[in-house]
C-alpha cells in the first residue's frame, strides 16, 4: 500500500507524461491527433524492382498511414508477421472499404492495386516488411521503432 501511495505523490509531483514525440498537446484524440500523424514513404510490389527507397524509422506512439501499392506485373505479397504484431492498426483501407482487423500477418494483391494501412507504431525493435521467398535486399522494407 506503501508503494501505491509513494507512486501516486510522485505522479502528483512529476505532473503529466508526454505520450506523443511528435505534439505536445495532444487533446481529446489523444494519439489519433492530427498532429501526431505522418505519412510513410510508399512501398510498391512490381516484379523484379525495389519495394521501397530504404529502411524506415519509425517513433512509437505516432499514428503512421502507409500505402502499399502494386503494379499488377505479378502476384506478390508482403509478409511481416513480427512488425505486424509491433504495431496497433487502425484500419486498412481497400477500394474504399475499412477493414478494422485485430490483427495482421500479410498482403497479397493478385491484380493492381492500392492499400491506404494506418497504425501506431508500439513495440521498440527492428522489424521487416519482405516478399516471402525472396532473399534479394531490395525485396524487403527494413523498419525500426524506436
Amino acid at each position: 500500500m506503501k508503494h501505491l501511495i509513494a507512486a501516486a505523490a510522485l505522479a502528483l509531483v512529476a505532473g503529466p507524461l508526454a505520450a506523443a514525440p511528435l505534439c505536445d498537446n495532444l487533446g481529446f484524440a489523444g494519439l489519433l491527433a492530427k498532429c501526431n500523424r505522418e505519412e510513410l514513404p510508399r512501398v510498391t510490389l512490381s516484379a523484379g524492382q525495389p519495394l521501397s527507397e530504404g529502411p524506415m524509422a519509425l517513433k512509437s506512439g505516432v499514428y503512421y498511414t502507409m500505402y502499399i501499392e502494386a503494379d499488377g506485373s505479378q502476384e506478390l505479397a508482403l509478409v511481416g508477421p513480427e512488425f505486424f504484431r509491433a504495431i496497433w492498426i487502425n484500419e486498412v483501407v481497400i477500394n474504399d472499404l475499412e477493414i478494422r482487423p485485430m490483427a495482421l500477418d500479410s498482403f497479397e494483391f493478385d491484380d493492381e492495386g492500392t492499400i491506404r494501412f494506418t497504425f501506431i507504431a508500439i513495440k521498440p525493435g527492428r522489424y521487416e516488411l519482405k516478399i516471402p521467398g525472396s532473399t534479394g535486399d531490395s525485396q524487403r522494407v527494413e523498419i525500426s521503432i524506436q
